[in-house]
């Protein structure tokens, strides 16, 4: 491991079937008025919204609601969620649905008493908070983002066709998450596998940086490993109790902070995904399956150590008399069979993206510096051509 770093995350993780108990114990801590956020009204579906109801007015609680938050949170409902939180001047914000709801709770989170526009401050000039931060908990209803246990909140700009993720400090956490895995059972299955590329792209734009032997890199295989095995599992039954634990808490793992220490880290194949996102509005899990495959290949030779051991370590390639090239290509060849395999989108034409949004879609994508290749806008363009 090299470098010095700081690690701490005071996220309290309920994690079980009777991990909504776990609420009895976290809302006395709290002042009288509750901000719920929630969806489209999935949690209703699957009687969760009754059940926390019940439980905030056993605990004499004050409900102001939110509903509506959309997959990929916009800064007009940014907006308008810090003027319901200010105007209430709610003491808890209780985020209810996957990933794209509980970033939508942060951004009001650290937004809703900042005296000027927070787009402008914490999501473009990305200040330090320096106001009032409303606390917030989680319970969460699918997995892959992620955003349970860390400071990461993504929002939309449809105006400028910017999707940006900005990362708060430890005093944006959530204070406590409710993990229960029955609750993401329900989900689409086209959802659910885009949430599980989402966490491995989590894992590999960390893994892929640096050239140390690192515990972190240890640590990440045994996390994709995991995830392979329960993934093919849960696509083939949904219902699998022990797969879809499995990787509910890989998915908490994959991005707490944890695995990034020591690391340089990459991020680039979400910058560019999230470009995909401003234009088209895509899930977001499946705008990084369908850059991933030509952004890995175009970097493998930049980083073809980390590639030959990904290939080894992970997927199990055989390098007896093979070149440290070819153990890498077919790493990324069992890679690409495994994604279409569980049904991940594999191009970006399939997400709505034409010829004509390449440029704008390139010069919307954040150039990051830590992986094995800094990128160029023009091999962005290529990627994306590859892409299509």
């Amino acid at each position: 491991m090299l470098g010095n770093f700081v690690y701490s995350n005071p996220t309290k993780i309920y994690f079980g079937d009777e991990a909504l108990k776990g609420l009895n114990q976290e809302l006395p801590k709290y002042g009288k008025k509750v901000m719920l956020i929630y969806g489209g009204g999935s949690i209703k579906k699957i009687g969760l919204y009754d059940e926390i109801i019940k439980i905030l007015k056993e605990n004499d609680k004050e409900i102001i609601e939110d509903p509506g938050v959309m997959p990929n949170p916009t800064v007009d409902k940014l907006y308008e969620g810090c003027k319901i939180a200010k105007d209430n001047d709610v003491d808890l914000i209780l985020a209810v649905g996957g990933g794209s709801v509980c970033d939508y709770a942060k951004a009001v989170s650290a937004s809703a008493h900042c005296d000027e526009d927070p787009w402008n401050k914490y999501f473009l000039r990305m200040e330090e908070v320096d106001n009032r931060i409303i606390p917030i908990g989680c319970v969460l209803t699918m997995v892959g983002t992620g955003s349970e246990m860390n400071g990461g909140s993504v929002i939309t700009n449809t105006a400028t066709k910017q999707k940006i993720g900005r990362v708060f400090d430890e005093n944006v956490f959530p204070k406590f998450s409710i993990l229960n895995p029955v609750y993401t059972f329900s989900v689409p299955q086209y959802q659910m596998v885009a949430g599980f590329f989402d966490i491995m792209s989590h894992i590999l734009e960390q893994y892929f940086s640096g050239d140390d032997d690192n515990t972190s890199d240890y640590i990440m295989e045994g996390l994709i490993r995991s995830l392979i095995h329960s993934s093919r599992i849960a696509v083939k039954n949904p219902k699998d109790y022990e797969a879809r634990s499995n990787i509910m808490w890989t998915s908490t793992w994959a991005l707490n902070t944890l695995v990034e220490k020591g690391k340089s880290e990459d991020w680039m194949v979400h910058m560019i995904g999230q470009a995909i996102g401003g234009y088209t509005d895509a899930t977001h899990g499946m705008t990084l399956s369908a850059v991933s495959m030509p952004y890995y290949r175009y970097i493998m030779p930049y980083g073809l150590h980390k590639f030959k051991r990904y290939a080894i370590n992970v997927w199990n390639v055989n390098p007896e008399g093979k070149t440290d090239e070819e153990i890498a290509k077919e790493g990324l060849d069992r890679m690409e069979a495994y994604m279409r395999e569980i049904g991940l989108v594999m191009n970006i034409r399939d997400l709505g993206v034409t010829e004509d949004m390449l440029e704008g879609i390139a010069s919307n994508t954040f150039i990051l510096t830590g992986g094995y290749k800094v990128l160029t806008h023009e091999e962005i363009i290529d990627i994306l051509k590859s892409s299509m």
